[in-house]
């Protein structure tokens, strides 16, 4: 592959990638909206679009058009700079994952992400911690002091659950030897005893820990402390409105969307799953619809727990965080560096054998 392939091959990759995240987005919003009313029995949005599916572009385009007020107290360069911060890592952190099966086109095997990086975990930690500085900067420039007070919760409350999530990859990452996302699907490939998925399923606490951090991660209920209402009006965002508004709102959702691929592609078998030997073109799209159907499964968790539990107490939030993730995961670590070393004596070092 030449280098103008090789470049333009990427650049079609990122800009699907991105293309996906906007469109998912929508669907989640709208997918949220439906989720909640039906539990809560109502109705929810039926109005612009069949099924009420194009109310989220309507609130888009007013988004869009809508002033974007400058209070006069704020420093005006981190304040514009906040929602770019909070949007960017949202989006880098998709490429990185695997949607699908790779294919052959002509002589090129086409890789179904943006990139395959043999850091990928440490990639997306990496991202996930530069949100922090956002939320930092939003509430510091405002000039107010609510948003400075839910730019403190949310930097304590990242930083608190980035340690538990963390924690919670490295049993994986011993398990699987490698830190690549497409070797981590690859490794959740086939079944055991012909009929049980090939998944992480012995890493259950990993999987337990790294999604109720994931709800942290993305300030969703019980979470949602940073953005308590009717203690702190809007938290860290109060100040802003119109599209420097949406795009924190944006980015809030297509983490959503990020912590649920994620989860699917680390503990789940990514896209791996049956595809009933219908051969092409199937071999590559069923995977896709796969991955699709766990992600969504996943997404409607956040949803329901939305609709269900109550906001936390922040001290409450604080100590199930200290005091309960993040011993529990390392309990976790030293019980599974100790099975995985004595899978990996050899039979003549094995107790009782």
């Amino acid at each position: 592959m030449t280098g103008w392939e090789t470049f333009l091959t990427a650049a079609i990759k990122v800009v699907l990638a991105f293309a996906l995240l906007l469109n998912v987005t929508i669907l989640v919003v709208w997918f949220e909206r439906k989720v909640v009313a039906d539990l809560q029995n109502r109705i929810g949005p039926d109005r612009a679009g069949p099924w009420g599916i194009l109310q989220t572009v309507a609130d888009g385009i007013k988004l869009l058009f809508k002033e974007s007020v400058t209070p006069r107290k704020v420093e005006f360069g981190p304040y514009i700079a906040a929602p770019i911060a909070a949007l960017i890592p949202a989006l880098l952190i998709f490429l990185v994952v695997p949607i699908g099966r790779p294919f052959t086109l002509g002589d090129r095997v086409i890789d179904l992400s943006g990139m395959d990086l043999n850091i990928g975990l440490l990639y997306i930690l990496a991202l996930s911690s530069l949100a922090v500085y956002a939320v930092v900067l939003a509430g510091w420039s405002s000039g107010s002091k609510y948003p400075l007070l839910g730019a403190v919760r949310a930097s304590a409350q990242m930083i608190s659950y980035e340690a538990a999530m963390g924690l919670a990859l490295v049993p994986l990452i011993l398990f699987t030897g490698t830190t690549s996302l497409h070797q981590i699907v690859e490794l959740q490939s086939g079944t055991y005893l012909n009929f049980i998925p090939a998944w992480n399923w012995i890493l259950v606490p990993s999987f337990v820990i790294f999604f109720i951090a994931g709800f942290a991660e993305t300030n969703r209920a019980p979470f949602d402390l940073v953005e308590a209402e009717s203690e702190i009006v809007g938290g860290y965002h109060t100040e802003y409105s119109g599209f420097r508004f949406a795009m924190f709102f944006l980015a809030e959702y297509i983490n959503i969307f990020n912590i649920s691929a994620i989860t699917v592609t680390l503990f789940l078998g990514g896209w791996n799953g049956p595809t009933f030997g219908l051969g092409a073109p199937f071999d590559w799209i069923l995977p896709i619809v796969w991955f699709l159907a766990k992600t969504t499964a996943l997404i409607f968790v956040f949803v329901w727990v939305r609709a269900t539990l109550p906001r936390m107490r922040y001290d409450q939030l604080m100590s199930f965080g200290w005091k309960r993730l993040i011993p529990v995961s390392l309990l976790w670590i030293a019980l599974s560096t100790v099975a995985i070393g004595l899978r990996r004596m050899p039979p003549s070092w094995w107790p009782f054998v």
